[in-house]
């Protein structure tokens, strides 16, 4: 059985980073090399084709069919082929279209999730660092595209924000076992559809994931949660998350009191509830509006589903 992990957690990729301070070793290894083009001005898409079953691939191109721009060395692929990426517009190409990673991420091979989600993180935090923060000088690409460095020789890494997020539950058994989620004050679905997902939050300065979790959770819907239990974690590159996922009990006759800046609605949900959700075919008792999951790429439905019981979905 496959390991039951978060989507964009799986990589075969191999970081390779004693070559990223080796420029003879990068001038050779870029002529026989793979190039993942990530195009940040189009929301960080990437080429990807569908697959007949269902799953999708990435496009990577060679060096010499790639647009130009600066190369960032990803790593090597498990047959010791050299992996680049680059932020350029993304090349017409017959069958295949651009995508996030939100869109994808979870349709991909281990191979290509783990690829997407550093390239991704990477260009992004290119482009917003094109400037020292100390001086505002222009800074310059080191180590490979793993670091910038200003005109005074002072170094910038990527820097990878903590949040964490927590699917919080009453402790139940069976269908009648219920949830608590959250509906984003932000989200606004066109069709009027309305998306329930789990309480996530930044961690603060000097303050640990599991704090964070009791403090986001009771600032965001007033419910004070216990027995905190790590799930897993993956990389969310928009722009350079790291989500740390937990689950958590809670008293389901607490009160709900949202912060409305923040969530516009909060409620239980049972097992019930949820497998139709999974399904397409649950609407709320009230309105009959359609109620649906988060995305299936994210780790918020990772964390749904572990509660649920660990069962593949298939839509998008």
């Amino acid at each position: 059985m496959a390991e039951h992990i978060p989507p964009l957690a799986r990589s075969t990729l191999d970081r390779a980073a004693h070559h990223r301070r080796d420029p003879d070793w990068l001038a050779e290894a870029e002529k026989s090399a793979l190039v993942l083009v990530v195009d940040t001005e189009a929301g960080g898409r990437a080429l990807a084709r569908d697959n007949e079953d269902g799953t999708a691939s990435l496009v990577l191109l060679d060096h010499a069919t790639a647009p130009g721009g600066d190369r960032h060395f990803l790593g090597l692929d498990a047959d010791g082929t050299p992996v680049f990426t680059v932020d350029a517009p993304l090349p017409a190409m017959t069958e295949a279209t651009g995508v996030t990673l939100r869109d994808v991420g979870h349709r991909l091979d281990d191979r290509d999730a783990g690829l997407f989600s550093a390239a991704a993180a990477l260009v992004n935090w290119h482009a917003s660092h094109l400037f020292s923060p100390r001086s505002g000088l222009p800074t310059t690409i080191t180590e490979a595209g793993w670091s910038r460095t200003d005109p005074d020789g002072r170094q910038m890494w990527p820097r990878t924000d903590p949040a964490m997020i927590v699917l919080i539950h009453d402790g139940v058994a069976g269908p009648d076992g219920r949830c608590l989620l959250g509906r984003n004050a932000q989200w606004r679905m066109p069709d009027g559809t309305l998306r329930f997902s789990t309480l996530a939050g930044f961690v603060e300065p000097g303050e640990s994931a599991e704090a964070a979790v009791h403090r986001e959770v009771l600032e965001e819907v007033g419910v004070k949660v216990r027995d905190l239990r790590y799930e897993g974690s993956q990389a969310w590159p928009y722009p350079g998350s790291l989500m740390l996922g937990f689950t958590a009990r809670a008293d389901a006759s607490d009160p709900i009191v949202v912060d409305p800046a923040e969530i516009a609605e909060a409620r239980w949900f049972t097992r019930t509830d949820i497998t139709a959700m999974r399904a397409d075919d649950y609407r709320d008792p009230a309105t009959g509006v359609s109620v649906r999951l988060p995305m299936s790429a994210s780790i918020a439905l990772y964390l749904i589903e572990t509660w649920l019981g660990g069962l593949p979905v298939s839509r998008p």
